[in-house]
Formats: structure tokens, sequence, C-alpha cells
């Protein structure tokens, strides 16, 4: 964690009237991001070239190397000074010589760092606490509780494309080792998925598209980068792929975004395999060599051709797009219960007999009659 961007946030929520005292929670586990962490991102991936991962540069991949090292900085030793300056101190002498003597880049004093991270602290000892043991006496009390990952499978550091991957568990086990929440205490697990697929960053991704389709996808479907606003790659949905997250999630079921940035397209199509020296493949390579030969295998569809912006009920999509949805579903294994049909938090196809409705029964009363 961040703490500048963190407070950051906070002060932006602050403005529009959102009260942060009880609702937010910071762990005292959270392992810190320090400025040396953005140095070394940074520097490292200049230093790779052609082998760049594509990160955000925000230091992410470095404070998770210092984590699994043993020497990382938490936010609970933010509260304590003496330790806090202890560790920094032993720590900066290791980054500043890998940052002078690999990198030939800028370095660290203790106190340039020390000022503000002790600023941050007087920010942040409020909301720091306990967080495990927090949510597990919530569950305990039978409050619901909902835990949202960042990021796709693909990029999970055990079960994504590596080293084309981010440094942390992005499937949905990592609700459990993240949180301190028991896997037995979770109940069900929903994926999230566009109609179509896309990337930031260097990897593998064989069914991406090049030109006007890949800038048609672009522009309706605005794919820039949340944190750095790079254009994201575009392709076709990739049914391999998502019947793998379906697989390593153990996805109950899945909600489908974007379905109306196709609506233009004359056809559709959709990645059910791919094709590596003669070889057809059905599951997924894990072979970096393989991933970087094979090529996509497609099933074509027609196109619907209209509009299905802002549609709220299933039955008046059109119906070469309910067949497209259906053959997705047939593809991956899972049925959907949810398909977005618009930027708008409205814009929403719900499912009433989906496991979705089950989990949270509230929804029932709201959503629109299922074919």
């Amino acid at each position: 964690m961040d703490p500048a961007s963190l407070i950051e946030e906070m002060e932006a929520l602050v403005r529009r009237g959102i009260v942060l005292d009880g609702n937010l929670y910071i762990s005292r586990n959270a392992h810190l991001i320090m400025p040396y962490h953005r140095a070394l991102d940074l520097a490292s991936e200049a230093k790779l070239g052609d082998r760049r991962i594509g990160t955000t540069g925000k230091g992410v991949g470095p404070a998770y190397v210092d984590k699994a090292a043993r020497m990382g900085i938490r936010m609970g030793d933010l509260l304590d000074e003496p330790v806090f300056r202890e560790k920094l101190a032993a720590n900066l002498r290791q980054k500043n010589r890998l940052l002078s003597e690999i990198y030939d880049a800028q370095t660290f004093t203790v106190e340039e760092i020390l000022g503000p991270y002790l600023r941050y602290a007087g920010w942040l000892a409020p909301y720091i606490t306990d967080t495990e043991l927090l949510l597990n006496r919530w569950i305990v009390a039978g409050r619901s509780v909902l835990f949202e990952g960042a990021q796709g499978t693909m990029l999970d550091i055990d079960h994504g494309t590596y080293p084309f991957i981010t440094s942390s568990s992005t499937t949905a086990g990592g609700a459990a080792t993240g949180t301190g929440v028991p896997p037995t205490k979770i109940h069900g697990v929903l994926g999230v998925s566009k109609a179509y697929a896309t990337r930031v960053g260097g990897g593998p991704f064989p069914t991406e598209l090049h030109g006007k389709m890949a800038e048609l996808l672009r522009a309706r479907g605005n794919e820039y980068g949340a944190t750095t606003g790079r254009p994201r790659r575009c392709g076709w949905f990739d049914a391999v792929v998502d019947r793998y997250a379906v697989r390593v999630n153990g996805l109950a079921t899945i909600a489908l975004t974007k379905l109306d940035v196709l609506d233009k397209c004359e056809t559709v199509k959709i990645g059910v395999g791919y094709r590596y020296r003669g070889e057809l493949l059905t599951e997924l390579p894990h072979e970096e060599r393989v991933w970087n030969e094979a090529e996509a295998v497609y099933e074509e569809m027609s196109g619907w051709q209209a509009s299905t912006a802002g549609l709220r009920d299933y039955a008046e999509l059109p119906t070469k797009a309910r067949q497209y949805l259906d053959r997705l579903a047939e593809l991956v294994g899972v049925e959907f219960c949810l398909v977005s049909t618009g930027a708008v938090r409205d814009d929403t196809i719900l499912l009433d007999d989906s496991p979705l409705v089950r989990w949270f029964p509230s929804l029932r009363g709201s959503i629109p009659p299922s074919p």
C-alpha cells in the first residue's frame, strides 16, 4: 500500500461527503510501498528493454520482493517510530547500493523518507487495525462480507502467464491468504469477464486484434489503463482462458461486461483453441515458448448490429446477441448471472435464477424476468 496515494483517495472521498470513520479499516499487516520501491520498479523495467513486463511503475513488484525476503515494512511498523527508523535504515543500505551500482539511479537518505512517512502515520493511525479479527467477528455475527480482487487470473503470480504477471495472488484463493478469513467461510466465487478480451503491458495474447477492429473496441470500450492511462491491447473473447479461470478460481457464475461494445461488429469471433506447430490445443499451455508461437483458432458468429446499450431485460437483447452469450456460456462451462450493457451502473441485466441471487436474496425483487 502506498500511503501517499491512499491519503489522496481518502481526501477525495471526504470532499464528496463520504464518511470514512467506521467505513475504512487498514490491515496492520499491509506492506508499505516506499520511494525506493518506485525507483527500483522504473529502473529495472528500463533495463529489461524488449523483455520489460509493462508494470505500472508504482513500486508494487519491488515491495513484494521485500515481503518475500522478510525485509518488508508494514503498516504496524509505521506506528512505532524507532522500529520504523531501524528497518528503513537497514533497507536503505541495500537499496541504495542496488540503485547506484546496478541501475545508476537516484539514492535516498533515511531522513528524507522518515519525515513524510511519519506524517502519513498521523493521518492513517485511526484506521489501522487487526482486520483479520474484525472480518472473522463480522462473519461469526452473520454479516455479509464481499471480497473484491484486483486484476485478472492470467496476471496471478502462480497461475498466470509467467513472467508477464503481477506480484500477487489475483485468483480467488488470494481472498483467504490476503485477509485471514479461512476458505471454508467463503460460500461462492463470482468471476468478471468482458465480452471481448483486453490486456495492458507485455505478455502473450493469442486473440489480440490490430488495426481498425482493435481501435473500434478500444474507442467504444474506453480501453485505457486505470492507473497508467496506457491504451489496452484488445482482442476477441478467449474461451480457453476463461474456461481455465473458471477451473482455478472455482467460479460458480460470471458477470459479463461491455456487451454493447460489440454492437457494431458485422461478425464476432470466439477463440476456442490454439494451433501450435500443427497441433490443436484446447487447454491452456504454460510454456512461454508455446505462448509465443501459438495462433488462435476461432469460431465465427454473425454480429447483431443493433444497439444493446442501456438494455436491462434479457428478453430485449437481439437474438444474435443472445446466441453469442449462450455460446460463450457453453464454452466456459458456467452461466452468466449478469450482463452489462453500458457504463451506467443500472445498465445491467440481472438473471434471477443465478447464484448471485442465492448469495444476495435481496436482489430478487429488482431483477427483470429472465428467459
